[in-house]
């Protein structure tokens, strides 16, 4: 089944369909638009990092360098503050969900549009967990339609 704009997503069932719905993007709420998504491939690494760190989460701060790329760490080992909004628990077919959590500052930039969590070769921060696998994760983006930016899920402060 095809996700896009115009094409309906299918309903959460806790499994995501074979293959993933085109594209790759694992959809993650029927009534609402999900604000971020996750590629197959970035499934596919966090199962992996999750045998090896337990449950994890991202964080994504803004500024230059590997401070504009999302962080993966360990569940809790980064302190959520006030300043925080997390935007999705990610469903990744883990026993638990991922937290992604972002700074409000980056979030006003980031607020109009939709989130992929992606995988490419590459080396990311030291502090992110996918460091030492020879890949690292990106955001991708587009903008929300004006129907999707009316049925955004709601975000939480942190902290």
């Amino acid at each position: 089944m095809e996700v896009g704009p115009n094409r309906p997503e299918p309903a959460l069932t806790g499994e995501a369909p074979a293959g993933g719905p085109a594209g790759g993007v694992r959809p993650v709420d029927t009534d609402r638009i999900a604000r971020v998504e996750l590629s197959d491939k970035a499934v596919a690494l966090l199962s992996e990092l999750t045998d090896i760190h337990g449950p994890l989460m991202f964080h994504q701060s803004g500024g230059c360098c590997d401070g504009s790329s999302p962080m993966c760490y360990p569940d809790g080992e980064f302190r959520i503050g006030a300043v925080d909004v997390k935007l999705a628990d990610l469903e990744a077919g883990l026993p638990q969900r991922i937290p992604f959590w972002m700074s409000e500052s980056q979030f006003a930039y980031w607020s109009h549009t939709h989130l992929t969590v992606d995988v490419v070769p590459g080396r990311g921060s030291g502090f992110s967990v996918e460091s030492p696998t020879g890949q690292r994760f990106l955001i991708r983006s587009r903008l929300f339609t004006d129907e999707e930016s009316e049925r955004l899920t709601e975000i939480t402060h942190g902290g």
